[in-house]
């Protein structure tokens, strides 16, 4: 009987303070930091909790996803791995093997392409498969920022907000930044993340919305905007007093939804006297989970 294993795949990060280090030379490929740069995120994680549940939400992920899958179509196994931090991708691909797969989907944590995070994650896959060659075939997850759970689950979760809000809010989706550079291949991220966002405000009755960026890197290149930072900044100078972020470009809490809205935004925002709200995150969110096992289905089909 063949045996299929999903390999959720996300960025990584550390399990505590003393592994910041190290995971970010991992992330720079070895170039050096400077100590103000580490301290830095060290006390994001700190003024966050300590940690990220980046990790721990993944594995909650599979789990619901591993048994939905099984519930209905049968011989599943899901696995976490991570790019750049414990357990890495090509550990878990070893195990993958020693487990018995026989099939193998590659299933980045991001419903939206992009060849700098999609696609990294597949080439990280391809590279695994290269060195290690294991004994499975190999399917790659498309992207799949428009399908209907995915739209769906995102718009119960914004009208279970909205319902909790005495004030109408102004509502801001928010997506990682990339660099400019990826316009000039004609990357689709950016528009792939306004159709999410225009199809989620229409299926929660939403017309007064926005999106901007957020989580910039730090390198001297331009980056994706407009930055929410500067909506902030908009939205005291035309008296907007409520706002609603809709963290549409992520599907679990991590730091950049734990520390950079919630801390730093909702501090800017209080700063301009906004009173600024988040949707919860996907995590678990029971839509989701069927959103993922469809795209895992539709994935298989391509193995028959």
């Amino acid at each position: 009987m063949k045996s299929i294993g999903v390999l959720l795949m996300s960025l990584g990060t550390p399990n505590h303070l003393d592994e910041m280090e190290a995971y970010l030379l991992d992330i720079r490929g070895g170039r050096p930091l400077t100590p103000e740069f580490v301290n830095e995120l060290k006390e994001r994680y700190r003024k966050a909790g300590g940690r990220s549940p980046l990790l721990d939400i993944t594995k909650a992920q599979a789990a619901k996803l591993e048994e939905l899958l099984n519930k209905e179509k049968g011989n599943f196994k899901v696995y976490v791995g991570m790019r750049h931090w414990h357990p890495y991708i090509p550990t878990i691909m070893e195990q993958m093997a020693k487990d018995g797969v026989t099939e193998m989907i590659s299933f980045p944590m991001t419903p939206f392409y992009s060849k700098l995070s999609f696609e990294a994650y597949h080439d990280k896959v391809r590279e695994s498969q290269e060195k290690l060659k294991l004994p499975f075939e190999i399917v790659f997850a498309k992207s799949w920022h428009n399908h209907p759970l995915l739209i769906e689950s995102h718009a119960e979760l914004l009208k279970e907000s909205l319902a909790k809000l005495e004030a109408t809010p102004k509502v801001l989706f928010t997506a990682h930044s990339l660099p400019e550079r990826i316009l000039k291949d004609k990357d689709p991220y950016p528009d792939q993340l306004l159709e999410s966002a225009s199809l989620a405000a229409q299926k929660a009755g939403i017309t007064d919305w926005e999106f901007a960026y957020q989580s910039q890197g730090g390198s001297r290149e331009p980056w994706l905007g407009p930055k929410v930072e500067d909506k902030l900044d908009a939205y005291a100078a035309q008296a907007i007093r409520n706002v609603l972020i809709d963290p549409i470009g992520f599907v679990c809490d991590h730091m950049e939804i734990l520390y950079d809205i919630d801390i730093l935004f909702k501090g800017i925002a209080k700063e301009k006297g906004i009173r600024l709200t988040r949707t919860p995150s996907l995590n678990v969110h029971p839509t989701f989970i069927r959103a993922m096992a469809a795209v895992v289905l539709e994935t298989v089909s391509v193995l028959r």
